[in-house]
């Protein structure tokens, strides 16, 4: 049996590199794109290529490719009277446009291999509705919108879904997290009284790239501690 193929965007801290340390675990080869190797471990299954998401570079895609995992996002937290049109713009494209780019140079392999799947990430943001969240929740509310639009499109061949974090303990978020009265009042707000782990999200990630969520696409997958849903 051939080992499987992933392409993960922004694979080298936070969350990506997690889902690149389970798929590398399986055997499988990843290939990583990102601005830096950063904490990305020594592997031969591991193959880097430097690439913004902002930019225009051509993507080194192998022959074959079974699953597509693409995370960078934002965090820019400011009240609406703010943040003017550029701040939304900047968030457009790094969380929207620039996986537009990747999905498209992606399409025809995902599309040639059996079963492969696509994950994108949102926020609870866009479903529970929280103050000074309107640029990140917009352009996240956009990718939910495209995810279903591809689901539909590319099925059954490709399946096509995201998960929508609560704040999770990675890079991005450590100014959120800076202090240890911060996090607690971050983890206290929701109903698992904790905030998440960088492993709460890639094993999601990780079960939506594999048959074992064979039969699901068009859905957005809310790993929250249970903010978007439960009042307690």
């Amino acid at each position: 049996m051939e080992n499987k193929n992933y392409l993960v965007v922004g694979g080298s801290y936070g969350i990506g590199l997690e889902v690149v340390k389970i798929l590398v675990g399986q055997n499988a080869n990843v290939y990583v794109l990102a601005r830096t190797e950063g904490d990305l471990p020594a592997s031969n299954n591991i193959h880097f290529q430097e690439y913004d998401v902002l930019g225009e570079e051509k993507i080194v895609l192998p022959e074959t490719l079974n699953g597509v995992v693409y995370c960078p996002g934002s965090i820019n937290l400011k009240p609406f009277r703010s943040l003017k049109p550029d701040a939304f713009r900047s968030d457009f494209e790094i969380n929207l446009i620039g996986a537009v780019k990747v999905l498209q140079a992606a399409q025809r392999l995902l599309q040639k291999t059996e079963n492969s799947s696509v994950v994108l990430f949102s926020t609870v943001a866009v479903q529970q509705g929280m103050p000074y969240h309107s640029s990140v929740a917009a352009s996240k509310g956009a990718i939910e919108g495209l995810a279903r639009t591809l689901a539909a499109e590319w099925a059954p061949k490709v399946r096509v879904n995201v998960v929508a974090p609560s704040l999770t303990d990675t890079p991005l978020a450590a100014r959120l997290l800076s202090s240890d009265e911060r996090r607690d009042t971050s983890a206290q707000r929701h109903p698992l009284k904790r905030i998440g782990t960088v492993s709460d999200i890639s094993e999601v990630v990780c079960f939506l790239l594999s048959q074992k969520s064979a039969w699901m696409t068009g859905q957005v997958l809310g790993v929250d501690g249970g903010i978007s849903s439960l009042k307690v």
